[in-house]
């Protein structure tokens, strides 16, 4: 009596992916992160999108930020997408970068000491501070779990807002926002003339975002993570431990948001509140699933989206081809947010897997189904 049954579909066999497959996304990564970075030194216009050709600093200036908003969304798709945790709060870390940075920077200002070791110390001391926040917030929050730990996170975000608000000891700014002190920042990421520089920076902090993500997800803590975000349950029966594997997935992507936020800082020569509250989490989360939870790229491709719209709908609200339409037209026209919540409703409505998922599904449907699957389990046995 033969027992061998390897092949349950008729005519299937096990394949490894070609070497084209495997190596593909990695050359087309390359090349995308080479052709980015050559950006400024190439003369690209886009009307409508762009503000001017590519290698000017306001279109320079536009683009960073859009990285710098990418590699946030991105940090906060490792908590959502990859953890199963919904957090309210996730914009106190990037918060904590801005003004941490601005803060250190302010405090060594009267030192004696070279100006690059200032400024290395104030990005040590930030990312340090930025750590011990995390852990400390994700330690009490994993306490519970769904929308208590939701709960949670906002009570600390709204915490931190309070604080930057009220501006203990100047530190702050206060509703004003902080300035950024220059008095130590290298020459070459200060000025308009070295947008193009801060456009590298945000490029490398962006890349760092996508190298630690796809880390963390291939690591035995991500397999671990996304079990535990399907059924934690079962997780623990398995002998692990669900809560330090989130407590880690939950640190990583904070300091990750703090980075993030140095480099805003540094762009924009000031942190303002607005950074610190809760809306600012949930334009994250609108940006992740507008671009696909389910994708790394997607949280890329969903801010550098959402914010080129943003940026682009606020100039047309104000431009006089709206002011000369009807009313009904112009007043809805006139808000950006009401553009863009309607993007988002049709894109959740239509595409549920966001913008980076309409390849893959559209390629699903053309993928014919494997010979011998339809009908196989009315076979008898």
């Amino acid at each position: 009596m033969s027992t061998a049954v390897e092949n349950p579909v008729a005519g299937t066999e096990p394949s490894t992916p070609s070497p084209v497959k495997r190596w593909l996304p990695l050359v087309l990564g390359v090349v995308l992160v080479v052709f980015t970075a050559m950006l400024p030194l190439l003369n690209i216009s886009v009307p409508g999108i762009f503000p001017g050709p590519t290698y000017t600093p306001g279109t320079l200036q536009l683009l960073a930020y859009a990285m710098l908003i990418s590699a946030l969304a991105l940090s906060y798709r490792i908590i959502f997408g990859v953890g199963g945790m919904l957090s309210f709060g996730h914009a106190l870390f990037f918060a904590a970068g801005a003004y941490g940075l601005g803060i250190a920077l302010d405090l060594l200002a009267p030192a004696t000491l070279p100006s690059s070791v200032i400024f290395l110390a104030a990005l040590l001391i930030t990312l340090v501070f930025a750590f011990v926040l995390a852990t400390v917030t994700g330690a009490l929050a994993l306490r519970v779990g769904g929308i208590s730990f939701a709960m949670v996170t906002l009570a600390f975000a709204q915490a931190g807002s309070v604080v930057i608000r009220r501006n203990p000891g100047r530190t702050t700014g206060g509703d004003e926002g902080l300035a950024l002190d220059i008095t130590h920042v290298p020459d070459a990421l200060v000025g308009v003339v070295n947008t193009r520089n801060l456009f590298w920076v945000a490029l490398l902090i962006l890349v760092i975002a996508y190298l630690v993500a796809l880390w963390l997800e291939k690591s035995r803590a991500g397999h671990v993570a996304a079990a535990g975000r399907e059924n934690e349950l079962r997780v623990r029966v398995l002998g692990l431990r669900p809560y330090l594997v989130k407590l880690l997935v939950f640190t990583v992507a904070s300091v990750l948001a703090a980075i993030a936020g140095m480099g805003y800082l540094l762009l924009q020569s000031t942190a303002s509140p607005r950074v610190a509250t809760a809306d600012f989490t949930l334009t994250l989360l609108v940006i992740v699933v507008l671009g696909g939870v389910g994708m790394r790229w997607g949280a890329i491709v969903g801010g550098m989206i959402y914010t080129l719209l943003d940026q682009r709908l606020t100039a047309l609200a104000s431009s006089n081809a709206v002011n000369s339409l009807p009313a009904f037209l112009r007043v809805p026209l006139s808000e950006p947010l009401f553009l863009l919540g309607t993007l988002f409703i049709l894109v959740v409505m239509f595409f549920p897997g966001g913008i980076a998922g309409i390849g893959k599904r559209l390629g699903d449907r053309k993928r014919p189904a494997p010979a011998g699957v339809k009908g196989a389990s009315d076979e008898p046995a």
